[in-house]
């Protein structure tokens, strides 16, 4: 109850006359700058000195000094008046040039390994001011939960049927083949279905307990069921493991066609037929009509277009 009190007495206005009297050092400077009559400043002053219970202001020489009190009582109202700014400004209007936002975005790493680079690039190159937060889609990550609850602004990744309660927007399709070392025999006199069910394949650890994935879905549509003997959490690092071992990696071409020219590896056709791989960005309504959350949307969008092969979606 003693704080509720205290809250029924200050309002913003109150608080920016605070941080103005006390950066300003001067009331009339202050009024100045708050475009107020000099009284005014000095009848808020007079109050924010009865709260306090400090004089917050007082004359030193021919100028004015802040109070120890005072001194310490600047950051906060800084803090109060940014915070004040921001909770606004995003429904207003967002210009990336000066905004100070958080974006936080869960991606799959199955996606170009150029992707995220990039776009945290274009991003800061924007939006300067704005921090990002990365968030990996791994097997302990409820995404939906995460959307609906504000931690996450977008998820990037794949799905055979994107879930229906979530906006989406599709970023590209991509053809599935196959990465292999330049050693593997199939590089060299290729191979029919039941030899590259019965190779050695290495796949992402599932997301949650029982995911199949992608590949392995359809695979178990189908009736079959490949070889899985390495699986790894980190996607990125696969493409090493094949380099080194006669391992499979099975995904899109757009993912694998980045390696071929850093690592000994090769990309075959996959002699099963697969859908297309479709990756699109999902965010929830609580986002939808933000501006802050369509510009970084918009970006996520150009930056998948950039990188798409230009077969890509034919």
């Amino acid at each position: 109850m003693k704080y509720m009190s205290m809250f029924d007495k200050i309002d913003l206005h109150l608080i920016r006359v605070l941080h103005t009297v006390l950066t300003e050092r001067s009331v009339s400077r202050a009024a100045l700058r708050l475009g107020m009559y000099q009284p005014a400043v000095s009848a808020a002053l007079k109050r924010l000195r009865e709260l306090a219970g400090d004089p917050l202001l007082v004359r030193s020489g021919s100028g004015m000094v802040p109070t120890v009190a005072g001194l310490r009582m600047i950051e906060p109202a800084a803090d109060i008046l940014r915070s004040a700014e921001v909770l606004f400004s995003d429904a207003r209007s967002f210009d990336p040039a000066t905004a100070r936002h958080r974006f936080s975005l869960a991606a799959s790493d199955y996606l170009d390994p150029l992707f995220l680079p990039q776009l945290v690039a274009q991003i800061k190159s924007q939006a300067p001011h704005c921090l990002i937060d990365i968030h990996p889609l791994s097997r302990d990550s409820d995404y939906r939960n995460h959307l609906a609850q504000g931690d996450v602004d977008v998820v990037i990744g794949n799905w055979s049927q994107p879930p229906e309660d979530l906006h989406l927007g599709r970023l590209f399709g991509d053809e599935v083949v196959c990465l292999v070392s330049q050693q593997h025999p199939a590089a060299r006199r290729g191979w029919d279905v039941e030899a590259w069910l019965g190779a050695e394949h290495i796949a992402p650890t599932p997301t949650h307990p029982g995911a199949r994935g992608f590949i392995d879905d359809h695979l178990a549509a189908l009736g079959l069921a490949r070889n899985i003997t390495a699986r790894c959490p980190h996607f990125g690092l696969i493409p090493a493991m094949v380099a080194g071992s006669l391992l499979v990696l099975t995904t899109g071409r757009q993912y694998c066609d980045r390696f071929t020219g850093v690592l000994p590896v090769k990309v075959l056709p996959s002699p099963v037929e697969f859908p297309r791989m479709m990756y699109y960005q999902l965010w929830h309504e609580r986002t939808h009509a933000a501006k802050a959350g369509r510009w970084l949307r918009e970006q996520i969008k150009s930056v998948a277009a950039s990188l798409k092969r230009p077969d890509a979606d034919h």
